[in-house]
């Protein structure tokens, strides 16, 4: 039985930050860390004292992490980022939280050094008894993954061990962060705690503290410590500065499933598409039914996700999403009120047009947004938030007047407006084929469900609603959160921004909420937009033209075929070579293409000549210290060759969101490859030595933990259906006394059927007529069923358990 930890946390918004800048604001951003490992950096927020981020990861991780710690700074332009605070939360913490985890403001704290410490040492302890008393013997054998405190990158690192008032120190090993000491050092007559500390050796100054462990007198006597041992700071009480340094709102939930062999989930999942398939009389009493009354409304994104993936899985997605359409469309009695809600279908169709169409999304509004942030054109079209004194003088005669303002800022919209309609409505042929066999089934089931001529428009609205409210406008307002940029937009194009977003939700709503709102000032632009919404009906009816066949060979059983690219972009490689000293000009620019079966470069993206490895081939994806090559966000790809030689890559990326990007990318795609090294070295040969560990054998084994469970979660994550199963059944299980409680009242009404039912047999000698069998729901029996399925699977999960603990027990015993 495996096990699966997911992470997702969102850095929401910061409030009451100290000034850094001399110009009374700062400049913030956060970087995330996971056991004191880099996993997401934000944008910086500029001139912003109370910054919006609300970006969001999902990690997954191993199962030894420890904490999860977010560190605010002041991006500068010169010199090094001013740290504003951080905030630190352990395992323990985030897991004890509700089932929808932490979502509050917590308040910075500041960031000690002798706190920040990571890495583990490696000690063989013996407690011997002797005449003249007891004596014991550390063995001090090496470290890893130390924190770098000189200004190189690395440290020079010693062991200091305290037994009672006895104290002894190993050398000082200079420049590393994966000392080998292997050393023994031996202390007499006394007895008590042992603590072994790890310092920094400065020749100027006081040392650095690296960590420390601490064994009780009990554990010295029971069982002497071996092994591997976590460095800890010293206990102290942690200040969260009285909301002096401001504050972090953050949501943070921990999923830690344990994942069972597929066959036990097979009866859920063929439940599920049951529903789909073989739909029964009374669709209230589905299992998919059943699904979206149990699922509260904080969970219902991730139950839609789960089963989006389940039915892609199968190749089912199309008629998953008809099934759920349908009973949409089929309760709804008001036209205008169809998919507002947050209902189940609406969030399983927005969760399918992430994961089957980001790139088709990237395709088309990439081009215009970048164009938006590279201009960086003042627009403004309301009287109440114009900025004379912000807009570029035309004429040496005077400033520009509001109206001049207003009639230039309408330009510049329709200008990018018709660049984004013009890219939208001409990319028919572009949108996934699973995407316009959806809305095709969609338009078909509104259609039969408002015939009626006043109610022409609702076949539209309904694919429009999705496909520019849900889809592309949200990505046109925040560019970041759908990764068409690197960084969030300054305030004056993020206004841009925000009224294009606008604009094309008027466009997506078909111009029906045109003149209601408060919003007057757009008024110049309705002309514009009117015009436009011919376009788009054009566009929709072309997008649902598709023939019944096609839309069903058009379901896709992956999010991407093996040949399609996962990720591609512009990086430096530098090949592991035999040299001494490695010059800049080393590293060269390559263009970088992954798939799930190849891993090419080539100079330019139409370059025909490409040098390509199988994925099947990738051992380790890790990252690269700095002082290696002293440069930054630099990883490490490293191979077997056909004669099992290992092959190293070094390539730099141009920031640590890229870096972590394609390490996640590589990981995923190399995810059940054989052979995946434990271990690695995190520097380079050179030298004749390892900058790492300074050892001398090329060949020696990796001096640093490999770290391939280390992923981000995103559109590109293999299908699992597996997991995806267990979140449902998680899901199911925490409404299972909703089920019980309609058990119980199905049950009831079918006895009350069944009274009837006799009462009219009866009565049929009299003339009477009885209830027809066949128009009796299944209530009752579907629910059972459905809560027989938990129940299965509530009893496997405590099987696989009982045996881990008596495997555990075993292990210990026999130790």
């Amino acid at each position: 039985m495996a096990r699966n930890i997911s992470l997702n946390f969102r850095v929401v918004e910061g409030r009451d930050l100290p000034a850094k800048d001399v110009s009374g604001n700062s400049d913030p951003y956060c970087i995330v860390k996971v056991d004191h490992e880099v996993v997401a950096r934000t944008a910086t927020v500029w001139r912003n004292l109370n910054p919006f981020w609300g970006e969001e990861y999902t990690l997954h991780l191993p199962l030894d992490f420890h904490h999860l710690a977010f560190y605010v700074l002041d991006e500068d332009t010169i010199g090094h980022d001013d740290i504003i605070g951080k905030i630190s939360l352990s395992k323990e913490t985030i897991a004890a939280a509700s089932p929808r985890g932490i979502d509050s403001w917590l308040n910075l704290s500041h960031v000690d050094p002798d706190e920040e410490v990571q890495g583990e040492i490696h000690l063989d302890v013996k407690l011997l008894g002797e005449a003249q008393g007891p004596r014991l013997r550390c063995h001090i054998i090496e470290a890893r993954d130390l924190a770098p405190r000189d200004v190189s990158g690395t440290s020079d690192p010693f062991a200091r061990v305290f037994w009672g008032s006895q104290s002894l120190e190993t050398v000082i090993i200079k420049k590393t962060r994966f000392p080998h000491w292997n050393e023994v050092l031996e202390l007499h007559g006394e007895e008590g705690p042992l603590r072994v500390e790890v310092w920094d050796w400065d020749m100027v100054g006081k040392n650095d503290f690296l960590g420390m462990v601490e064994f009780p007198p009990d554990v010295l006597l029971q069982c002497p410590p071996s092994g591997w041992f976590r460095l800890l700071p010293f206990a102290s009480a942690e200040d969260d500065a009285g909301g002096k340094l401001g504050a972090l709102r953050l949501k943070v939930r921990l999923a830690e499933e344990r994942i069972l062999p597929s066959v036990y989930y097979q009866p859920l999942i063929e439940l599920l598409v049951e529903s789909v398939l073989s739909p029964a009389q009374d669709d209230a009493m589905t299992p998919l039914a059943l699904l979206d009354e149990v699922s509260s409304g904080e969970s219902r994104q991730d139950t839609a996700t789960q089963l989006v993936k389940i039915f892609l899985g199968r190749g089912l997605a199309v008629p998953l999403l008809d099934y759920l359409n349908l009973r949409e469309v089929s309760r709804t009695t008001d036209p205008n009120t169809l998919f507002r809600s947050n209902s189940l279908a609406s969030k399983s169709m927005e969760q399918f047009m992430k994961l089957v169409g980001t790139p088709y999304l990237h395709e088309v509004l990439k081009p215009c947004v970048n164009r938006i942030f590279e201009e960086k054109k003042y627009i403004e079209l309301d009287p109440c938030k114009i900025e004379l004194t912000r807009t570029r003088r035309i004429s040496f005669k005077g400033t520009l007047s509001e109206e001049h303002v207003r009639e230039n800022s309408l330009g510049l919209l329709t200008g990018y407006l018709g660049e984004i309609l013009e890219a939208i409505t001409g990319s028919v042929d572009k949108c996934p084929p699973a995407m316009r066999a959806a809305f095709r089934q969609l338009h078909q089931r509104v259609e039969e469900r408002f015939p009626e001529t006043e109610h022409e428009e609702v076949k539209y609205v309904a694919i429009s609603g999705f496909l520019f409210l849900r889809f592309f406008a949200p990505a046109i307002l925040t560019p970041k959160l759908f990764d068409l940029r690197d960084h969030h937009a300054d305030p004056q194009t993020g206004r841009s921004l925000l009224l294009l977003a606008k604009a094309v939700q008027s466009i997506g709503n078909l111009g029906q909420q045109l003149g209601r709102g408060k919003e007057q000032w757009m008024v110049p632009l309705h002309p514009f937009l009117l015009q436009s919404i011919i376009r788009v009906k054009a566009f929709l009816d072309k997008l649902v033209d598709i023939d019944a066949e096609g839309a069903l060979e058009a379901q896709p059983r992956l999010l991407f075929p093996p040949s399609a690219v996962i990720k591609e972009g512009y990086l430096h490689l530098r090949k592991a070579e035999a040299g001494a000293l490695v010059p800049r000009f080393a590293f060269k620019k390559r263009y970088f293409c992954l798939s799930s079966e190849t891993f090419s470069y080539s100079k330019a993206p139409e370059w025909q000549v490409r040098t390509s490895i199988p994925v099947c081939r990738i051992c380790a994806v890790e990252r690269v210290d700095e002082n290696a090559f002293q440069q930054p966000h630099m990883m490490q790809v490293i191979t077997k060759t056909r004669d099992g030689q290992l092959d190293t890559m070094y390539i730099q990326c141009k920031n640590v969101n890229e870096l972590n990007q394609w390490l996640s990318a590589i990981r995923k795609a190399s995810v059940c490859n054989e052979g995946m090294l434990p271990s690695c070295h995190p520097g380079a040969f050179r030298g004749n030595r390892w900058t790492c560990c300074l050892q001398q054998d090329r060949t020696v084994q990796g001096c640093s933990r490999t770290h391939s469970a280390v992923t981000l979660g995103d559109w590109s994550d293999p299908l699992d259906p597996d997991t995806e199963a267990q979140m449902v059944y998680r899901q199911l299980l925490l409404g299972r006394d909703k089920l019980r409680k309609k058990y119980v009242e199905f049950s009831k009404e079918e006895i009350k059927l069944d009274q009837e039912v006799s009462q009219g047999q009866s009565g049929l000698e009299g003339g009477g007529s009885a209830v027809p069998e066949q128009e009796r729901p299944p209530t009752a029996a579907a629910v059972a069923r459905l809560l027989a399925v938990i129940e299965d699977l509530e009893q496997a999960h405590k099987t696989f358990e009982q045996r881990e603990k008596e495997h555990v027990t075993r292990g210990s015993l026999l130790s």
